[in-house]
């Protein structure tokens, strides 16, 4: 028993996890009169060089993206603050046996129910990869199978936290995620994307079925070069009675260039399905079989509970029952100075069509809304929505003052970065490829240069194309030298980064 109470209202209860990140810690919400599951996290131990307040900037944003995501196969965010030095977040406490647990309870796992996890995690990831948020650290300890037999997914969001921006490492030059279950071009330290968590589900599949991860080690550095170079041993060599399409997928998600892999979770269950159990009783308690032997049935036997009703969506000041912009702008600067994105969102997404038929599309306020719009919308981490305002933006700003005008620059710059984002690695990659030569003009800041090279060595390296990516890196590295001098933080984390891939190539 500990009997801290965090955030003045949640009273810790016992230690059910720890590890580098923090504790997680059953605790009981003294105002809700409910048991709750609260993680603490200290900042200035998880990246020294990014800074507290900084981390506790992008905690908070990371709750609110996470909270977007409603799927009943994800744990529910009641609360995220800070309370002292530690940041907390405050989940559904989810009773059951993680997977790693289950799966050492019922050795060997009957493959029926590794294809009925499997088809559950793409229904959760393809609600995640919607918003989208890339999970980053999927494995069998960070999920959970419920005494229904249906699954839960554990710690959205909370790696993304730790590096928010997808084309940087740690500080300590090691990419976030668990080593046996990482993606090549993470261990690479690459932009990730939905297709990471692909060969991440491609690796729980693996152990699921084999009972070990494909690639295991002694040290870090060496089970990250055998993700990168070594195929895994096929799992019918291990298990003959698996179906040969499974083993296929199985090989197909551990594929090391991601363009090999399924093109989303959508295919991956597609393929799941025909293996889906028909029809039946379950085993009992955890199985995971259930929810499809007997779909929607009622388990255990308790009463059911109406849905809750979602509150009504911002509405925007009105004058003589029309939008009133000039009081909506006000509104949208109070809540952001609040905090409060999603509302801020909400209304300028219904102002912008009264302000375009009240002044003109191509007015003054309404390029300031639009902008304001695009960039909210960037904050909320809501990538697929703000990445065509900020297409329209940048057309309409080239068609005014030219393709090299510094806010059209600006416009496209945003627009890679959602299409980065979005896991559209190809199409980001051309944008940024576009965009350097105007930035390496005569006269122009090298700043901004040197984070698109950045980028750009990145998604090489994302795409598997580590040779390109190490050269872009490499001349970087020296121009940035030139440019700043040895001890700036940028060729300090260019240095440890090739370094790392030097480790591993060799």
């Amino acid at each position: 028993m500990n009997g801290r109470v965090v955030g003045g209202r949640y009273e810790l209860s016992t230690l059910i996890g720890q590890g580098g990140m923090g504790q997680v810690w059953t605790a009981y919400d003294g105002r809700l009169d409910r048991r709750v599951a609260v993680k603490l996290l200290r900042p200035d131990h998880m990246a020294a060089a990014t800074g507290a307040d900084e981390m506790r900037r992008r905690f908070v944003r990371e709750c609110r993206v996470t909270a977007q995501v409603d799927h009943p196969g994800l744990v529910t965010v009641h609360d995220a603050g800070s309370d002292g030095e530690e940041l907390y977040l405050v989940m559904q406490y989810v009773e059951g046996a993680d997977l790693a647990d289950h799966l050492a309870g019922h050795a060997p796992y009957p493959w029926p129910w590794a294809v009925s996890v499997a088809a559950q995690l793409c229904a959760v990831l393809a609600a995640v990869h919607a918003v989208p948020i890339v999970h980053r650290d999927l494995k069998p300890r960070n999920v959970m199978v419920k005494p229904d037999g249906t699954v839960t997914v554990l710690d959205l969001g909370v790696a993304s936290v730790l590096d928010t921006d997808t084309t940087r490492l740690t500080h300590t030059g090691f990419p976030i995620g668990s080593p046996a279950y990482m993606a090549p071009e993470q261990a690479m330290g690459g932009a990730v994307g939905p297709y990471t968590d692909l060969y991440a589900l491609g690796v729980t599949l693996y152990e699921l079925l084999t009972g070990n991860v494909p690639f295991a080690g002694s040290t870090v550095l060496g089970v990250l070069h055998r993700h990168l170079y070594e195929a895994p041993v096929p799992v019918r060599q291990l298990r003959p009675e698996v179906p040969e399409a499974l083993e296929a997928l199985v090989l197909r998600l551990l594929a090391k260039d991601p363009q090999h892999r399924p093109a989303g979770v959508q295919e991956v269950y597609e393929h799941l399905l025909p293996l889906l159990p028909a029809r039946g009783t379950p085993a009992g308690p955890l199985d995971p079989t259930r929810p499809f032997l007997r779909p929607h049935a009622p388990w255990p036997d308790r009463a059911t509970t109406p849905a809750s009703v979602p509150a009504p969506p911002a509405t925007p000041p009105t004058v003589g029952g029309r939008p009133d912009v000039a009081a909506a702008v006000d509104e949208v600067k109070r809540l952001l100075g609040e905090g409060s994105i999603t509302q801020a969102v909400d209304i300028l997404g219904r102002i912008l069509p009264a302000a375009a038929a009240e002044h003109g599309e191509h007015s003054p306020v309404v390029r300031i809304l639009r902008k304001q719009y695009a960039t909210t919308l960037m904050d909320d981490g809501q990538y697929r929505r703000a990445l065509p305002e900020l297409r329209r933006l940048a057309d309409d700003r080239a068609a005014e003052a030219g393709p090299a005008d510094p806010q059209t620059l600006q416009f496209r710059y945003d627009a890679a970065l959602c299409l980065e984002q979005l896991g559209e690695t190809a199409a980001a990659l051309a944008e940024y490829r576009a965009l350097l030569p105007y930035h390496q003009a005569p006269g122009a800041d090298p700043g901004r240069a040197f984070d698109i090279r950045q980028r750009i060595g990145q998604l090489l390296l994302a795409t598997g194309d580590h040779t390109a990516g190490h050269h872009q890196l490499q001349n970087l590295l020296y121009d940035a030298e030139r440019t700043y001098g040895p001890y700036h933080p940028l060729p300090g984390e260019l240095r440890r980064a090739l370094e790392r891939q030097r480790q591993m190539r060799g």
